[in-house]
C-alpha cells in the first residue's frame, strides 16, 4: 500500500482525505496545529512546521509520494525529496515557478500565455516610478492567498497604501467575467479537463462569493480558454491538478489571472456535481490509475461560507437547519472550532438544471446561513 503525505492540514487536506477513503493508500499529513480541520481524518498525523526545511525533509522520507494544500511550503525539501526519489505532485519547479507571483507573470510571458501587462516592484519607494500604469493591482510576490496580499492602486495618492516587498504591479483590466478551468495531468502526460467555472466575488472581501458551473460563455470563448489553460498546464511540465483562473475582458479577449498547482476552491462543486471530483482525480494520478471522467452530473452552483463580520470565537452555525431542509443543496463544514470575519468556514453545493434557479438558491442560501460566534 502506499504511502502518501498532504503537507497542510486545511479544508483542502481534509476533503482529499474524505476522497482517500476510496482507495488502498496510507495517509500522512503534517501540520503545525494538532486541532487543523484534516488531522482526525488521515491515519498518521505529524505535528511540524510546512515551511521549515528539516521539517518537511523528514516527513517526506516516510512517504512514497507528497501532495501540498498550499502553496507556502519548503520547496527546497521537496527538490531534495525528489531528487531522492520521493513523487511530489506538483513537481517542485513548477511549485517554485507558481509560489512567486513575479516568476509566475515571468513564466506566462515567456511561455506566450496572455496575462495583464505588468511592472515589478521591489519595495514602495519604486512605486512612485509607476505612477503612469496605474490604475494597478499590486500583489505580493510570496505570502498572498485568498484575496490577501493583493492592493488595487487607483492613482498616486494611494501608494502609501502599496505593499514594502518584492511585489507585482499588473494593470487593473476592465473585466467582464472571471473563470475557473481546473486541468488535470497525470505521469504518462494525459490530460482531463474541467468543464470552465464562472466566478462571482465579494469586493470587500476580494473573496470567492459565489460560483456556477458551466460557466456561460460563447463557444469560441470557452475553445480558446480552454487552449490556453491546457498550453499552461503543459508548459508547467508536472503531473497534478491546476486550477486557472482566467479574465474575460470588456473587448472579448481572454487573460490569464493566477494558476494555483492544487486541489482549488472553485473546484469544490466537482464532489457531488461530477463523476470525478477534482480530490478523487488527484487520488488517481498520485496513485497511477486511469484519470476518471470530468463530465457534469448536473449544473452547479456554489456558496463559500465565511465568517460574518464583528464575530470572533467559537463557531455557530445559523440557519443550518432549513438549509440541510433544502433539495439537492450539500453542506461541507471543515471543522474549524474558531470563526473569525472573513474565515473560511465551509461551503455549500447546489445541483439542478435550471441555471436562475441555481442563482436564486445560492443568494437564499447566503441570506440564510450565518457563521458566527
Amino acid at each position: 500500500m502506499k504511502k502518501v503525505g498532504i503537507l497542510g492540514g486545511g479544508q483542502l487536506g481534509r476533503m482529499l482525505l474524505q476522497e482517500a477513503a476510496n482507495y488502498p493508500v496510507d495517509t500522512w499529513v503534517m501540520e503545525n496545529d494538532p486541532e487543523c480541520p484534516a488531522a482526525h481524518l488521515c491515519h498518521h498525523f505529524i505535528k511540524g512546521d510546512i515551511r521549515n526545511y528539516d521539517d518537511v525533509y523528514r516527513f517526506g522520507k516516510q512517504v512514497d509520494a507528497l501532495t501540498i494544500e498550499i502553496e507556502s511550503v519548503n520547496v527546497e525539501a521537496l527538490e531534495r525529496l525528489e531528487a531522492e526519489g520521493v513523487n511530489v505532485f506538483p513537481r517542485p519547479a513548477a511549485l517554485r515557478i507558481i509560489k512567486n507571483k513575479v516568476f509566475q507573470k515571468e513564466f506566462y510571458q515567456h511561455n506566450g500565455i496572455p496575462t495583464a501587462p505588468f511592472v515589478t516592484v521591489n519595495s514602495r519607494h519604486e512605486l512612485s516610478d509607476h505612477v503612469s500604469f496605474l490604475p494597478a493591482a499590486q500583489k505580493l510576490g510570496e505570502g498572498g492567498y485568498d484575496g490577501k496580499g493583493v492592493q488595487i492602486l487607483h492613482g498616486p495618492d494611494e501608494l502609501a497604501l502599496g505593499f514594502d516587498a518584492p511585489s507585482v504591479l499588473e494593470k487593473k483590466i476592465a473585466i467582464h467575467k472571471e473563470i475557473a478551468i481546473i486541468i488535470a495531468i497525470n505521469r504518462k502526460g494525459e490530460t482531463v479537463i474541467y468543464p470552465p467555472v464562472e466566478m462571482v466575488f465579494d469586493p470587500y472581501l476580494n473573496l470567492l462569493d459565489y460560483q456556477i458551473s458551466p460557466a456561460d460563455l460563447l463557444d469560441k470563448v470557452l475553445w480558446r480558454m480552454e487552449a490556453i489553460a491546457l498550453k499552461l498546464a503543459k508548459a508547467l511540465n508536472s503531473p497534478g491538478i491546476f486550477a486557472v483562473e482566467l479574465f474575460l475582458d470588456k473587448d472579448g479577449e481572454v487573460l490569464v489571472n493566477e494558476t494555483a498547482p492544487r486541489v482549488h476552491n472553485s473546484g469544490h462543486h466537482t464532489i457531488e456535481a461530477h463523476y470525478s471530483s477534482q480530490y478523487d482525480m488527484l487520488w488517481r494520478i498520485m496513485l497511477d490509475y486511469p484519470l476518471g471522467s470530468t463530465a457534469a452530473i448536473l449544473s452547479s452552483s456554489l456558496v463559500n461560507l465565511i465568517g460574518e463580520p464583528g464575530h470572533s470565537g467559537p463557531a455557530k452555525y445559523e440557519g443550518l437547519e432549513e438549509i440541510l431542509g433544502m433539495e439537492d443543496v450539500y453542506v461541507h463544514l471543515y471543522g474549524k472550532k474558531e470563526t473569525r470575519p472573513g474565515r473560511k468556514m465551509g461551503h455549500v453545493t447546489i445541483i439542478g438544471k435550471d441555471r436562475h434557479d441555481l442563482v436564486r438558491r445560492a443568494h437564499h442560501v447566503k441570506r440564510v446561513l450565518k457563521v458566527i460566534a
